[in-house]
């Protein structure tokens, strides 16, 4: 435990979708003092991603779905370009992205590789999300994918050139910080070359 903090006290402020608290405690900042603060903080549990990608075709898979936030924060379409993802919901990361990879783009893969996790907005969100990568075949496409309908999932299945792909970043066309951090992985670890 940090010994910084003392006098945990939360507030539930929400628990319609997933849980918000109001957190009041005491911080030691760095010159001694106490401080009081106050924050909240967005409970959903943690997550994982995968990035699928062919390296004999140069392609990666991707998804298109609607994301209510973005759209309130000024993206017209509210669509957002992304790896395969979802909250773990009681399975263990791997479990996670294998599940979620059939589901939202048909493919079946068999092995994935951890490369790091990490808090995507620490400052306001608990969750922690787990990144993988997997290489898939064509022999993998087991279905159409597009999420499941009692999730009301509405995904688009998009296979994508890697140097296209790379390019959607700086064009603004991809702007998923999960997805952006990926792409990032297999271009620094030469993961696409032939």
């Amino acid at each position: 435990m940090n010994s910084n903090v003392k006098n945990v006290k939360k507030v539930l402020l929400s628990d319609n979708w997933y849980t918000l608290n109001k957190v009041v405690f005491d911080y030691k900042m760095s010159n001694g003092d106490w401080v009081e603060q106050e924050r909240e903080a967005y409970d959903r549990g943690n997550g994982a991603t995968v990035l699928l990608y062919n390296k004999m075709k140069q392609t990666v898979v991707l998804i298109s779905q609607f994301r209510m936030p973005t759209y309130l924060n000024g993206n017209e379409s509210g669509m957002l370009i992304e790896a395969c993802a979802g909250l773990l919901d009681g399975d263990d990361p791997e479990t996670c992205v294998l599940k979620e990879a059939e589901e939202e783009s048909g493919f079946r893969v068999s092995r994935v590789k951890k490369v790091f996790e990490a808090y995507m907005s620490p400052g306001a969100v608990t969750e922690v999300i787990h990144f993988y990568i997997a290489e898939y075949h064509e022999k993998d496409k087991v279905g159409s994918g597009g999420g499941l309908a009692e999730e009301q999932e509405d995904i688009t299945v998009l296979e994508v050139k890697f140097d296209k792909a790379m390019s959607m970043i700086s064009k603004g066309e991809i702007k998923d910080a999960k997805t952006i951090m990926l792409l990032q992985h297999l271009k620094l670890h030469g993961i696409m070359n032939s």
